[in-house]
């Protein structure tokens, strides 16, 4: 897809819409997870542990790689069932080593088993991942006031990205780092980052809005 602009991050593309700049490229998987996915709170518990795996298999590689290989990891890792992956055997180790339709990184793997029964005791102590991880979402008056790209830039990590990664390694949980929780932060909505002129801002502040109204 051709894009014109670029204004604080913003790109305009043949259809109009004003994207931010990484979802409005070229890349038909990274506009449409950009549009549909990217940013809107999610409360499911599958998803939230999902992502968290899949931001520490992104470590070193693109999120491009891993969005294109998701549906594989989903079929590799039991739906990201944290309860049946948590019972994962070295077995299960050495088949996802042979895998290639994933990242076959054995650290990586054996850390989304080890955090699988990690979330396995989170849960049994908070109820759900969803009630924990939203406990550390930013109140609205630290956010920036306008969000470009300029700004976003420097905000690789934040307070409470730190904060949610320290508590999770105090918990025994790996490949969580303050960055990697950020971007699952960014991503699964506890923020909106799409920037200031992108079109899913609204979109995403509207669903936002609807979600603390259900969560009361």
């Amino acid at each position: 897809m051709a894009a014109e602009g670029g204004h604080d991050g913003i790109l305009v593309g043949e259809d109009g819409v004003a994207r931010c700049f990484w979802g409005g490229g070229s890349s038909d998987e990274y506009r449409a997870y950009h549009d549909a996915e990217w940013g809107f709170p999610v409360v499911d518990d599958t998803r939230l542990f999902e992502k968290l795996c899949l931001e520490g298999f992104q470590s070193g590689l693109s999120w491009l790689t891993i969005l294109r290989k998701r549906d594989s990891f989903r079929r590799a890792f039991a739906g990201f069932d944290f309860a049946v992956v948590s019972r994962f055997s070295p077995r299960d180790v050495e088949r996802l080593l042979g895998d290639a339709s994933i990242v076959r990184h054995r650290g990586k793997i054996e850390s989304s088993i080890w955090n699988a029964a990690r979330c396995v005791e989170l849960v049994e102590e908070h109820g759900s991942l969803a009630a924990y991880v939203w406990g550390f979402e930013p109140d609205p008056s630290t956010r920036p006031t306008r969000l470009t790209w300029d700004v976003l830039r420097e905000m690789a990590q934040t307070d409470e990205s730190r904060a949610l990664a320290k508590d999770l390694k105090r918990r025994g949980w790996t490949f969580v780092g303050p960055t990697t929780v950020y971007a699952f932060m960014q991503a699964m909505g506890l923020v909106d980052d799409h920037l200031d002129g992108c079109t899913m801002r609204r979109e995403v502040e509207r669903a936002r809005i609807e979600h603390a109204r259900f969560s009361r």
